[in-house]
């Protein structure tokens, strides 16, 4: 049963003043509505009002992996004590000004089994070109002509760039489709059963799919550049359903239309929503509009751990799921 945790209103929260940055799933809204005072940025700033009115009374503030947090929205809140963030990646949070602050943060990481999902309906379609042939059927082809051969994953090598909580559900289950698994990222995992690279560009040799799994941020940006992607060969595939920073876009492009790259399925983009690119024109590549946890279950998991928190930390107790 989705939201489990109680969400009517009550008394003791009911004076806490929170700020929601933007739209969220209804049924959460109508939740933090029901229990805390809320504020809607997009509200204030479509009133042409700043946020200076009720800044100084917010005590909490609600992101998303859409919308973030800057350093001058934070430094606008002198009384914040939390953020509640409707998703795993943090990246769109000023983590310095949090820092500076002592800011407590809170996300919602248990989104690995539906992102790992994603990652192998990816590497199906772009390896057995499942789009191109929904098409090919639909257009009235498959009388007239042959279609094109797939590619099969079973002895394949799967090459994990993040070896978390979603690439390790990655790699259950390109295991079970006869996949041998290795990863690349800071340091080996002692747990993990499978060949640690500390080099990327190795593993993206010894690949032929290369699924990214990883953080966002400065410190992973266009770490798959362009040198990456000519190690990975025209035999490749790349899968991303980290972040699109994470991944050179315009090196990727130039690799597909050249033919150094068999294929691509992407998830998340460096500007979302994607907007006309290169991408769009080119038989090789799945899109995805940013769905990876996108599952009724999943979704509102996240909101009740969101609310879950806020609740938490505003009875005193420990919050579920610090960042």
């Amino acid at each position: 049963m989705l939201f489990r945790v109680g969400w009517g209103r009550m008394s003791s929260f009911s004076q806490i003043e929170i700020l929601v940055v933007g739209p969220l799933l209804p049924a959460l809204m109508d939740a933090l509505e029901s229990t805390f005072q809320v504020h809607k940025l997009w509200a204030l700033q479509g009133a042409g009002k700043g946020i200076a009115t009720i800044g100084g009374n917010i005590r909490a503030l609600v992101t998303s992996f859409v919308h973030g947090a800057d350093a001058a929205l934070l430094e606008s809140l002198p009384n914040l004590e939390m953020i509640a963030s409707y998703g795993v990646g943090l990246d769109r949070i000023d983590l310095d000004t949090v820092r500076r602050r002592n800011l407590l943060l809170t996300n919602t990481p248990d989104i690995s089994e539906p992102v790992a999902d994603t990652a192998m309906a990816l590497l199906l379609a772009v390896t057995r070109r499942l789009c191109q042939a929904d098409s090919f059927v639909k257009a009235g082809r498959w009388a007239k002509e042959a279609f094109p051969f797939g590619v099969e994953l079973r002895g394949k090598t799967c090459g994990i760039v993040g070896l978390g909580r979603i690439g390790r559900a990655v790699a259950r289950r390109a295991e079970a489709f006869g996949m041998k698994i290795a990863y690349h990222g800071p340091n080996a995992k002692s747990d993990a059963p499978y060949p640690y690279y500390r080099d990327l560009t190795a593993l993206a040799m010894d690949s032929d799919a290369l699924v990214l799994a990883l953080p966002g941020g400065e410190q992973t940006w266009h770490l798959v550049d362009e040198r990456v992607l000519s190690a990975l060969g025209p035999k490749g595939f790349l899968i991303n359903v980290a972040r699109g920073s994470v991944l050179d876009e315009a090196a990727l492009i130039r690799k597909l239309k050249a033919g150094e790259l068999a294929g691509a399925g992407l998830d998340v983009f460096e500007q979302e929503p994607l907007g006309e690119s290169p991408l769009m024109e080119l038989e090789n590549v799945v899109l995805l509009p940013h769905i990876g946890s996108a599952t009724t279950e999943t979704r509102h998991a996240m909101g009740d751990t969101v609310l879950a928190n806020l609740k938490a930390h505003f009875s005193g107790e420990k919050v579920l799921t610090p960042a």
